[in-house]
């Protein structure tokens, strides 16, 4: 294969990983090819697992395809309910608090339901529904499109909406952890957001359980030692010591907590 359509393909499976779904005519004008060039492309790409084609519109595959959000806040609920209060345990009154997406994003929200005054600053709209419960509090969300069932937001409208603030904590979670410590989604925009938040927080906390490490995700961004606090349920295979022995005091078993 040339490397002129083997970087086109991979241009193909970012597009489709970033939208989650788009059709052929709007990858032709993207890459700026034509229609069979691009068909030629898809029938190659979707003879595995990456790409499936459905009513003239290219999605992800069950290689890429992420756990329905219920069905992940149903999972781990005790752990993930202890992260959750291990994290909240770090963030007093009055403070402003970015938190990103996810499941256990969301536990830790519900965790600071006992704070007053925050200034909540999320692309997740079941943290902010969890938190305005407080009238106390200040809740900034982004414009833009909900994306169901999530109920969250993404797009580059949000990486320039955690852009335009500061804040003393970002909380986040994370797809997958590989071996090497790079943290994993599986979509580019949540990389993207992820690190805008840690670079803009005075404070930043990976929240996740131990059943992420060595989980696949496509999408790869920072690593974990670049967190301030990884907070986690309990450790997890022994292969990984040597990530969280290089934490030091930065990791938290919230199994302790």
């Amino acid at each position: 294969m040339s490397k002129k359509k083997h970087k086109r393909r991979d241009e193909i499976i970012s597009i489709v990983l970033e939208h989650g779904a788009v059709s052929v005519g709007a990858l032709a004008d993207k890459l700026d090819v034509s229609m069979q060039t691009i068909r030629r492309d898809i029938d190659k790409l979707c003879e595995g697992d990456k790409l499936n084609r459905r009513h003239g519109r290219i999605e992800l595959g069950a290689e890429y395809l992420n756990t329905p959000f219920d069905q992940r806040a149903d999972t781990n609920l005790a752990s993930k309910r202890d992260i959750g209060e291990a994290a909240a345990e770090l963030i007093p009154d009055g403070v402003t608090v970015f938190i990103s997406i996810g499941s256990t994003p969301l536990s830790v929200a519900r965790a600071l339901r006992r704070r007053k005054n925050l200034t909540v600053i999320t692309n997740s709209l079941s943290a902010a529904m969890v938190l305005s419960d407080e009238l106390s509090n200040r809740i900034i969300l982004p414009g833009g499109e909900i994306r169901l069932p999530d109920r969250d937001i993404l797009g580059d409208e949000v990486l320039d909406f955690f852009g335009r603030y500061r804040a003393e904590f970002g909380i986040f979670g994370v797809a997958g952890v590989a071996e090497d410590g790079s943290l994993l989604d599986f979509h580019s925009t949540e990389v993207r957001v992820r690190e805008r938040i840690r670079e803009n927080a005075q404070i930043s906390i990976l929240v996740t359980d131990c059943t992420k490490f060595g989980r696949i995700a496509p999408a790869f961004g920072e690593n974990i030692s670049n967190v301030d606090h990884v907070i986690l349920d309990r450790r997890p295979n022994v292969k990984f010591d040597h990530l969280l022995d290089g934490l030091g005091d930065r990791l938290l078993l919230a199994e302790r907590v």
